[in-house]
C-alpha cells in the first residue's frame, strides 16, 4: 500500500514512517504544513492518506480541509484523520455525505500498533474506522435524528458497525448468535431509512450518513 502522511510533530510523524514500513507499505510522501497536502496527494496519488488534523500555519483544520479537497479531486481517496481530541464537527464533516474510505482516530490509537493497521487496511478497502470514544461522541450528542429510533441494543451494534468490525467480531462482543447481529443489522438498515441494495454498501451508508445526524 502506498501511503501520504501529513502530520507536524516530527517524532509522531518519523515514527509512523517506521511503522507503516515495518508492516510493509511504502510511504510515498510526507507533509508537516498544511499547504504541502494537497500538492502531496495530487501528485502521488496514494491508496491510502494519513492526516492531522490542525497543522501549521494556523492549527486549526488545514489537514481535514486539504483531505476534503483531495478527496473532491481524487474520488474515492481513503482517508484516516488523526486527533488530538474528539472534535465533533471535523468528523461529522469529513463523514457526511456518506462517504466510504473514511477513518477518524485519536492519536493515542497509533500506540495499539495492530488496531491502527487494521484501521488503515479497512479505511484502504473502502470501509470505515472510527474511534470507538468518537462513535460514542456522535451517538450521545445528535438528537432529532433516526438514531432515536434505534433500540439500546441496535444502537450497540451500530457503534461497533462504525469502529469496523464483522458481524462474527459483533457477535462475540455482545455475547450473541450471527444470527441476532444480521437481524439487528436488518433492522438498524430499516429505521435509517437506507433502501434494499448490496448490504455491503448499505453497512458502508450506515456509519457516516447517520451517526452524523443527516
Amino acid at each position: 500500500m502506498r501511503v501520504v502522511i501529513a502530520e507536524d510533530n516530527a517524532l509522531l510523524r518519523e515514527g509512523l514512517v517506521l511503522l507503516l514500513a515495518s508492516a510493509g507499505h511504502e510511504v510515498a510522501a510526507v507533509a508537516s504544513t498544511g499547504p504541502e497536502v494537497l500538492p502531496a496527494l495530487l501528485e502521488h496519488r496514494p491508496d491510502a492518506a494519513v492526516l492531522d488534523v490542525r497543522m501549521p500555519p494556523g492549527f486549526r483544520d488545514e489537514g481535514l480541509r486539504a483531505a476534503l479537497e483531495a478527496r473532491e479531486r481524487i474520488p474515492g481517496l481513503p482517508v484516516l484523520v488523526l486527533s488530538q481530541y474528539v472534535e465533533e464537527s471535523y468528523a461529522a464533516e469529513l463523514l457526511g455525505g456518506g462517504a466510504s474510505g473514511v477513518g477518524y482516530l485519536l492519536k493515542d490509537r497509533v500506540g495499539r500498533v495492530d488496531e491502527f493497521l487494521e484501521a488503515l487496511d479497512r479505511v484502504a478497502d473502502g470501509g470505515t474506522a472510527l474511534d470507538p470514544e468518537v462513535v460514542t461522541e456522535l451517538l450521545t450528542r445528535r438528537r432529532d435524528s433516526p438514531l432515536d429510533s434505534l433500540t439500546p441494543r441496535e444502537r450497540e451494534v451500530l457503534k461497533l458497525m462504525a469502529e469496523g468490525h464483522d458481524n462474527t467480531t459483533i457477535a462475540q462482543t455482545l455475547v450473541v448468535t450471527e444470527r441476532a447481529v444480521s437481524k439487528h443489522i436488518g433492522n438498524v438498515f430499516l429505521k435509517l431509512g437506507l433502501p434494499p441494495s448490496d448490504s455491503g454498501h448499505r453497512r458502508v451508508l450506515a456509519v457516516p450518513a447517520h451517526l452524523n445526524g443527516r
